[in-house]
């Protein structure tokens, strides 16, 4: 016969058994369950330096190894500082009256930051125009301005004579054209050198005005009034070679292009 005692005894034990049985089959599964964990752990370790050492992954590291974040180089800016100063806010409500001697031979002088250009002006065949360049440049009008737009598709100009760099500027008054059967056109070409009124239709000549670098064909709606020398030509071409900014063939130079100062001379 079992007595109580005895039998709270084997009751007891019995539990304790049971109770280690659970956790020795609890600690089973959870090293079965480290085990998974870890072979996954590893095949994703090796697999990711796999992809490392291929150069899949370096876009990861280093941005600039994807197509999307690579920026195509910028040619250096083959011009100088400008000089000292600042554009002057001038305005006219009427064309200068004409004081030019029109059988003289006047030239004018662009001092820019990527060289001097030297230009001829066509006082007899343009007299208004170069009248009003005597004029302005004598005021300081052109000192201290950016050329502001430069054409490489198509046609080959660099465009100037905007205080504004906006390509909306001007003097405050409106000239008639001129000259638009000078000889040196040919045909629907205005030739390399040829310096040319801008304009936004007949008889609305302002101040801007381009500098053509190679024969670019326009149609002759564009008043000539000068030509630039072989000099100057040069420090054109090397302003067109930097490029403009849109990579379009139309924009504003990369060149560092402003007019220090502007001066026109009687020979």
């Amino acid at each position: 016969m079992v007595s109580q005692e005895q039998r709270r005894r084997q009751l007891a034990r019995e539990k304790f058994l049971r109770q280690q049985q659970r956790r020795t089959q609890a600690r089973r599964k959870a090293r079965a369950r480290n085990s998974v964990i870890a072979s996954v752990l590893g095949v994703i370790v090796i697999g990711s330096v796999a992809l490392y050492t291929t150069g899949v992954l370096k876009g990861d590291d280093k941005k600039s190894n994807t197509a999307a974040d690579v920026k195509p180089t910028k040619a250096p800016d083959p011009c100088a500082k400008p000089a000292a100063g600042s554009v002057k806010k001038l305005s006219w409500k009427k064309e200068p009256a004409l004081t030019i001697d029109t059988s003289a031979k006047y030239s004018m002088k662009l001092a820019t930051t990527c060289g001097d250009i030297d230009v001829a002006l066509k006082a007899a065949a343009a007299p208004h125009t170069v009248n009003s360049f005597n004029f302005l440049a004598g005021q300081g009008f052109f000192d201290h301005t950016k050329c502001h737009r430069l054409v490489t598709k198509g046609i080959f100009v660099l465009q100037c004579g905007d205080p504004t760099a906006t390509g909306t500027g001007g003097p405050g008054y409106k000239m008639r054209d001129e000259n638009l059967k000078d000889p040196s056109l040919k045909g629907t070409v205005y030739p390399a050198g040829t310096v040319a009124m801008a304009n936004n239709g007949p008889n609305t000549n302002g101040s801007q005005f381009f500098l053509v670098f190679e024969n670019s064909p326009l149609p002759p709606n564009y008043t000539p009034f000068g030509t630039v020398d072989a000099a100057g030509l040069k420090v054109l071409k090397k302003i067109a070679a930097a490029g403009e900014n849109t990579g379009a063939g139309d924009g504003a130079p990369n060149a560092t292009v402003v007019i220090n100062k502007a001066t026109v001379t009687k020979a």
